[in-house]
């Protein structure tokens, strides 16, 4: 299984639990940086508050399962406004 793959068997049930939807992701390198970007969806607009909502629901998952030795940068993001 993937990086891609374990992240998303982690982190969707709490994540669609509170109402969003994963739309990606997306383990990438840019500009010298890993990024672990995931995409949400919901029902209506996603605004910066539900990027920090569902960031601070998968950080802490994220780091209790230590799946992703090397450094990395969580980007919350969502198709409407983008991701950086």
């Amino acid at each position: 299984m993937n990086i891609v793959e374990e992240v998303t068997k982690l982190i969707k049930e709490p994540v669609t639990s509170a109402g969003y939807d994963i739309d990606e992701i997306l383990y990438v390198k840019e500009d010298g940086n890993q990024f672990l970007r995931v995409v949400i969806t919901k029902n209506g607009i996603i605004d910066v508050e539900d990027c920090v909502v569902v960031s601070n629901i998968i950080n802490p998952l994220l780091d209790e399962a230590n799946l992703i030795e090397e450094q990395y940068i969580l980007d919350v993001c969502s198709k409407e406004k983008g991701c950086e």
